[in-house]
């Protein structure tokens, strides 16, 4: 893993981190929070999942929620919306490639060697990050927006008992 940045945030650490993803076929970025209770033991994680177009710096540059997540001792996650790069499949459109992950395993090419999001935000992500910060895994919350919203919402019911709650403002509930 790769420290792209870590500034001082509202008493504990925002940080920005890349790393080599086996699901998503390569590199992907994203945002960490840390509130100053991290530097004592693990702290429960929300997973912020942001809509079309956007990147891990969506939430975590505009949203402000750094503070609350400091008041209240938690940890927020910030992940890229998709894989990207030269390599990536993209379309000219916006609503489908690099930006619109759609947070679900593409399963046709050329879709499908790279846009794995289901598992990498449902597995691959959360196992990166116990592994290498202070979060428990067993306390995780995810919310959205449009498309994050959509992500949020289905992974939530897809996978019962991996987050304590969900939320999703202004979901993308039809994507088809």
């Amino acid at each position: 893993m790769e420290i792209k940045s870590e500034n001082a945030c509202f008493g504990g650490t925002q940080g920005v981190y890349a790393h080599a993803s086996e699901a998503c076929g390569g590199e992907m970025t994203f945002g960490l929070f840390l509130p100053e209770e991290a530097k004592l033991g693990p702290v429960p994680v929300l997973w912020y999942l942001s809509g079309l177009t956007c990147t891990h710096e969506n939430a975590m540059t505009k949203a402000g929620a750094q503070a609350w997540a400091a008041q209240e001792g938690i940890a927020l996650v910030f992940p890229d919306t998709s894989p990207r790069g030269a390599d990536v499949a993209d379309d000219a459109a916006y609503d489908l490639g690099q930006g619109a992950g759609f947070y679900v395993n593409a399963i046709q090419p050329p879709w499908d060697r790279h846009f794995r999001m289901w598992d990498y935000i449902a597995e691959e992500l959360p196992a990166l990050l116990g592994r290498a910060f202070a979060v428990d895994l067993e306390r995780q919350s995810i919310t959205g927006h449009s498309m994050g919203g959509h992500g949020a919402l289905t992974l939530a019911m897809g996978r019962p008992g991996q987050y304590r709650s969900v939320s999703a403002f202004s979901p993308i509930c039809n994507p088809m």
